[in-house]
């Protein structure tokens, strides 16, 4: 069973993940949740932690940010949106149980002491910002380093923010390169 309360938009995204694993899980009925689902999560991230896992989309990143700006020591957990598309609809519902399994067991905290690892010279040398192919390569890293997809100046946050190594990233970098990119 998973420690933390995952945080889930619909009723859909409950069954996918409760058949993937086991886990109390909380959902946000879209965007329309008011302050008594974030005091509830301000308690149960004192206690337990929480996780968020929101859909791949618009709207799930604007749920995952309010959330995160109100409760305290959020983990974030991530899908690319080819992993729950199914006929132009995105959803966490739609994953496979084991990349559910992975994203969950992937979720990172943002790191509370900032620090610039890298920076915007950094993306376009390893080709994640100003190529024609940036943007699919930012997908897949992202993917692969458990952080979601964002465009650059969102992604290059990320890398900081979630406190990917350089270690992490360079093995990262490769291991796409090696499956084609």
């Amino acid at each position: 069973m998973i420690k933390e309360v995952i945080v889930v938009e619909g009723k859909d995204d409950v069954a996918a993940v409760k058949a993937a694993i086991d886990a109390e899980i909380i959902t946000t009925n879209g965007f329309g949740y008011g302050n008594e689902l974030i005091k509830t999560l301000k308690k149960l991230s004192k206690r337990r932690g929480i996780i968020i896992f929101t859909d791949p989309d618009y709207m799930g990143e604007k749920i995952r940010r309010d959330i995160a700006a109100q409760v305290d020591g959020c983990k974030h957990a991530f899908l690319p949106q080819d992993k729950t598309t199914k006929k132009n609809d995105i959803g966490i519902e739609n994953a496979k149980p084991e990349d559910i399994i992975l994203a969950i067991k992937r979720a990172k905290p943002i790191k509370v002491e900032q620090k610039q690892i890298y920076t915007k010279q950094d993306m376009v040398l390893l080709g994640l910002a100003g190529g024609k192919d940036s943007r699919d390569f930012r997908d897949k890293l992202g993917h692969e380093l458990g952080i979601g997809y964002g465009n650059a100046k969102q992604f290059l946050s990320r890398l900081n923010n979630f406190g990917i190594s350089k270690e992490e990233l360079i093995e990262g970098v490769e291991k796409i390169k090696e499956n084609g990119k």
